[in-house]
């Protein structure tokens, strides 16, 4: 009963406050057309292309949630969350490519973009090789550190070891789609992930279905993918570049300033990264320890959660490429009408998918798996995904304008806040009393404290923008 209210008290404030929002909007839109139109020109491709990531990994889990065990399910959820706390960490690459891409294009820099995909994709490679040649002590150490029976690690194992051959791959395509996206070239994004993530889609069912391959099949399938992707990224990039601008860039590529200026920009990027995927491995970890059942379900509520991250992280990705645009073009009475378009949206497609959640869970989940006993007592916690994915939609929001500005060092700050004031605590409060629903109001508090110290910082963004240019109520 009280989770039942916390929810109620929770959607009624939202639902308020969206309607509100809402009915502002239509008059807000009349006076900021054009900004309005380009950010949704840019949102709608953005989400379908971040979209296409998520559905391809669930259709793999769908493939491995109908097989006849469930452990198979349960061991490539262990190997994802070591996959996911390497290029998640990772994503850095991509999220500082957009930023002092965006800037560059602000400015009319053209020779500043190619150096900022030359210096990434640098980065890139070198990081990528290192993780493949470190494969087995990073899967070693990852594997003793997650709770699992054997069995189930010997299958997440297998995942494991087929898929980090693609780990060079996902790194260059991050810094290719963060230089695509930097230069508000989403339909780019779109057509090659769409094309990545449908070959993973196929590979999979023949994989998983037909060739009987099980984990094996779905890790060499993601790897495949991903050097498909990079390809098709390549062939897109090399189209933007002109010959002469190429000869000019190495030139100039080992200027180590420069290189000083991306690593700081990086280095902040990914200590917020590294803290937040050690949240979710915590959460995970503690998942285990609750049971294989509970780990199950953690795991699809999570799938759910991370669907919709990328969805609101499309929004994010919009609201970061034209955050640094009107950076470099020192446009700043736009940072404040930008940051309320991307709020509201984001708020309204989180509350819309949790609701769907909770109004129908047999529907969303049956699709996931068809194994009732861990359907049924899913339902206690979808009321979380309201709370859970309200919080995530507005820091989601806040991470991408932060960066932006290449505020790196305020990103890096609010992280530590995050997990030390907000998660830490709670999470140790559900490990001691074996509870789940205090393992969810822990990532509900990581993402809260996120949330108000990124906000208590918004202020000095807006020092010299015209307070006329902007007429709609505060989220």
């Amino acid at each position: 009963m009280v989770y039942a209210f916390f929810t109620f008290t929770i959607c009624r404030i939202l639902f308020s406050r969206l309607v509100l929002s809402a009915l502002s909007m239509f008059n807000y839109a009349k006076a900021n057309h054009d900004l309005l139109r380009r950010f949704y020109r840019l949102a709608v491709v953005n989400v379908l292309s971040n979209l296409t990531e998520p559905l391809a990994g669930l259709i793999g889990i769908a493939f491995l949630g109908h097989l006849t065990e469930i452990r198979y399910l349960a061991g490539v959820s262990l190997a994802t969350i070591l996959f996911n706390y390497i290029y998640e960490n990772s994503l850095f690459l991509r999220i500082s490519t957009t930023a002092l891409t965006a800037q560059a294009v602000g400015r009319n820099d053209q020779e500043a973009m190619l150096q900022t995909l030359l210096r990434n994709g640098f980065i890139a490679l070198v990081l990528g090789v290192l993780i493949f040649i470190l494969q087995y002590p990073i899967g070693a150490l990852g594997f003793t550190l997650l709770n699992g029976s054997p069995e189930v690690e010997s299958i997440g194992l297998a995942y494991f070891n087929a898929r980090i051959w693609g780990a060079p791959a996902v790194l260059l395509n991050f810094v290719i789609i963060g230089w695509f996206l930097g230069r508000e070239q989403s339909g780019k994004v779109l057509l090659l992930t769409a094309v990545g993530n449908a070959a993973n889609i196929v590979l999979n069912y023949f994989s998983i279905m037909r060739w009987d391959l099980g984990s094996t099949g779905a890790g060499l399938s993601q790897a495949i993918s991903e050097y498909l992707t990079l390809l098709v990224g390549m062939l897109l990039a090399s189209r933007c570049i002109e010959w002469q601008e190429l000869r000019t860039a190495v030139r100039q590529f080992w200027n180590w300033s420069a290189f000083e200026s991306t690593f700081i920009l990086n280095s902040d990027v990914l200590v917020k990264s590294l803290i937040y995927m050690s949240a979710w491995t915590i959460f995970f970890n503690l998942s285990a320890t609750f049971g294989t059942e509970i780990l199950a379900e953690n795991t699809l509520l999570q799938q759910v959660v991370f669907l919709i991250m990328f969805l609101v992280d499309g929004i994010g990705f919009t609201t970061e490429t034209l955050t640094g645009n009107f950076k470099g073009q020192s446009a700043n009475d736009q940072l404040l009408p930008l940051l309320q378009i991307s709020l509201l949206t984001s708020l309204l497609l989180a509350v819309t998918a949790s609701g769907a959640c909770i109004l129908l869970p047999e529907t969303v989940f049956g699709l996931l798996t068809n194994h009732t006993e861990v359907i049924e007592p899913i339902k206690r916690y979808v009321p979380w995904l309201l709370v859970v994915l309200s919080c995530f939609s507005i820091a989601w929001i806040l991470e991408g304008y932060f960066t932006g500005l290449a505020k790196g060092q305020s990103l890096r700050n609010a992280s530590f806040a995050a997990i030390l004031l907000g998660f830490a605590p709670v999470a140790v409060w559900a490990w001691l009393a074996h509870s789940n629903h205090l393992l969810w109001l822990a990532t509900s508090a990581l993402m809260a404290t996120r949330v108000v110290i990124l906000g208590v910082q918004l202020p000095q963004t807006f020092e010299s923008h015209s307070t006329a240019a902007c007429q709609m109520p505060k989220l």
